[in-house]
């Protein structure tokens, strides 16, 4: 599974404004050449999971 399905899979537990800022980080990155398995996307499921973490203690 791609790092972008497992964002997809964790997406409802993201505050919009966090998941805007993924999703146009992801976009950008892709836009100028970058591929949806690439290592920055990575960081940004790295990130998302971090958050959620972090919000819930889970």
């Amino acid at each position: 599974m791609s790092p972008l399905s497992k964002i997809v899979e964790i997406a409802h537990r993201l505050p919009y404004s966090v998941l805007t800022d993924i999703q146009h980080r992801m976009g950008d990155w892709i836009a100028s050449g970058g591929d949806e398995n690439d290592p920055y996307i990575e960081q940004q499921l790295r990130y998302a999971r971090l958050f959620v973490e972090e919000r819930t203690g889970k």
